[in-house]
Order: structure tokens, then sequence, then C-alpha cells
């Protein structure tokens, strides 16, 4: 139908209000699972160390009657650490920006510093599941600490030319093949032999996907009669305890669905230790702004690595 003549149209109206709704949508993920699982411990500082030890292997004991004592030398405990690591975000807010009226918000240094602390987060999950390598820090550079993939030298499943992390070192990538159940169960035994009872596998998003499609000792079922395909595997219960699948988006690639590792973890040998709790400071106004920034100090503490291990270099 045409339009009668001179009929006023809003697109020449001037003065309608807009319609801008008061909410900010954001869907960007804020789970860290190792965070979460983690223990929580204080450092003191920013060198942090702790020990481990442990039994002889069990071997045949029996002796003569009457037999005089020889002393075994006893084997002193280890002595491990790691360097606190730095890490901030910070905000600057015009004057005038916090003092308009505002969609979504009332003051705009407030919702920044709360985007800022999710960030922050995300952040040291990142750096915790990294393959950074560790650096001790001076005048000119930041000191790093070492991260969960450049622990593991007991229970390290990796392809070809893959070499374990070390003290001043990151791990080193080996040839990529594809994870299996078989690779999974292998590293269950091995920490269980050595002591451990790992509880969960993180992995990212790909090797989830392909963990659910193990299949162990039972058979899959359809529930054809509500129509619901079950295509997942959460827990998976091996010879060597019950293990929970944990998908994380942060783990080495995963936001790129390239994850290329999968941790066998035991959590009860894991704990981050903090020097300085996140916390927001406000830095000195300069000018016609406000300053401030959010920051922590914290480390990776391995209490013992044998508990726990990797299968890397994966597809």
């Amino acid at each position: 139908m045409t339009i009668v003549a001179n009929t006023f149209l809003t697109f020449s109206a001037i003065g309608n209000r807009e319609d801008l709704t008061d909410q900010i949508y954001n869907i960007s993920p804020v789970e860290v699972p190792f965070q979460s699982m983690a223990a929580k411990t204080k450092a003191n500082a920013t060198f942090h160390e702790w020990q481990t030890d442990a039994l002889a292997a069990a071997a045949a004991n029996a002796q003569l009657q009457g037999d005089d004592v020889a002393f075994a030398a006893v084997t002193p405990t280890v002595r491990a650490g790691n360097r606190t690591q730095v890490s901030r975000k910070e905000v600057i807010i015009a004057g005038t920006q916090d003092a308009v009226n505002k969609a979504g918000r009332k003051s705009e240094m407030v919702y920044q510093l709360q985007k800022k602390s999710k960030e922050l987060k995300r952040d040291i999950e990142f750096v915790l599941c990294s393959n950074q390598a560790p650096v001790t820090g001076n005048s000119t550079t930041a000191p790093q600490l070492r991260p969960l993939c450049g622990w593991y030298a007991t229970n390290d499943s990796r392809g070809a030319t893959g070499a374990d992390g070390t003290t001043s070192t990151a791990a080193t990538d080996g040839t990529q093949r594809a994870f299996t159940e078989t690779l999974l169960q292998d590293g269950m035994q091995n920490c269980w032999q050595q002591g451990g009872n790992p509880t969960v596998a993180l992995m990212g998003p790909k090797q989830k996907r392909v963990a659910s499609a193990f299949t162990g000792g039972a058979t899959k079922f359809d529930k054809t009669d509500d129509k619901t395909l079950f295509a997942v595997v959460d827990v998976y219960i091996s010879d060597f305890g019950q293990l929970k699948f944990i998908p994380s988006r942060f783990t080495r690639g995963a936001s790129t669905a390239t994850d290329r590792e999968v941790h066998i973890l035991d959590m009860d040998y894991w704990a981050i230790a903090t020097l300085r709790p996140m916390q927001t400071v406000d830095l000195a106004k300069t000018g016609d702004a406000e300053k401030a920034m959010i920051l922590t100090e914290y480390t990776l503490e391995a209490r013992n690595e044998a508990a726990s291990g990797i299968v890397a270099d994966l597809t």
C-alpha cells in the first residue's frame, strides 16, 4: 500500500527517545576448573618451597636370629620450590565518563573493575595450565612460575622427541599422536603404582570428545523410548580408581580445539600458594581520570608430581 502524502515517519522525526536495554550481556566463560579444584595455601616469600619424601621400595626382609644390626643410610627429603608470579589488570576512566548517565552500569569504574577481576582469574588459569618456562626474574624481567605442564617427570607419556620441563625450561613438545583409551589407562596405572590416586582428567574440548567415545568394558545404549542419545562419558571407572573427565577452556590449545594434553590429576597434591591475595589498588590521580589496578602474586605448589601424570603431544 502507498503511504499517504505528508505522513510523518520516525525516519524524519527528531527527539524520539532511544530504546537501550539497561543490561550488558557477556558470554565469555569464567569457569576456572584447575583453580577451583586446587588446594589454597600461603606463600611467605617470592621463592615458595616445600619438601617431598618417599618410602623405600618393598623388599624381601628376613634376618638371622640374634644377628647384630647393620644400619642403612638415611635418605633425606627432597626440597622443591617455585617462584611467585605477579599478575594484574589496570583501569583508567575519564572523570567525564564516570559522571554521565550510562546504560547497564551506574559506575564505569566499578563495572570495569568487576570485568577485570574475571579477566585476571582467566589469566591465572591460563598461566597455571600453560607450558611457560620458569624465570627467576630481575629488575628488567618479570618472574614466571613453573606451571602444571612443567612439573611432570615420573608419569609422563610423550610423543617422540618430547621432553619434560625443568626448573629453568619448559617441556619440549614431541610428535603428536591420537589420544586413546590405552594411553589413559596406562597413565592411571603409572600414577597408582607410584602411590597416587588420580580422580580428575583435565582436558580441552577436542580431547573431551575423544574421551566420550571410550567404551571401556561397557556397551552403550540409546533410550529410544524418549529419543535420547547418550554420547558422553563424564566418569570413567578404571582398574585403578574412578576418574572424572573435566573439560577446560584454558588448557593448551583448548580455545581453538587443538588441545594437545590430558592431565591426570590427584588434586590432593596440587595447591595455589598466594603471597599477595587478589586486591584492588587505587593509583595516584595525575589528571582528570581515576586509575586503579587489580593485582595478585601467587605460585603453583606441586606437592608431589608423582601422584599425577600427563598424556601429552596429542593430535
